[in-house]
């Protein structure tokens, strides 16, 4: 789940779709915001699957949970290397 295996595709691994949330969060945005550009990056690859919002939910919680993201007043944000 977290990463792609022999069941999983390497599109549908949550490390993947958070380095796509990774590359979309260039500044400070809504939860929505990143879901729209993740979404639109996605649809611009050859034969991507299609990305269910929950998996969006747990790649988002496995970013917090590594702390390569925050939240503050409701938008997401890269947290700084310290």
């Amino acid at each position: 789940m977290i990463l792609p295996g022999k069941n999983l595709q390497p599109d549908r691994a949550l490390l993947t779709i958070g380095g796509d949330i990774l590359a979309v969060l260039g500044q400070q945005s809504s939860v929505s915001g990143v879901w729209e550009a993740v979404q639109a990056r996605r649809s611009k690859r050859a034969n991507a699957s299609p990305l269910p919002f929950d998996w969006f939910v747990l790649a988002l919680s496995l970013l917090y949970a590594i702390q390569a993201i925050e939240l503050h007043d409701d938008l997401l944000t890269k947290r700084s290397a310290a």
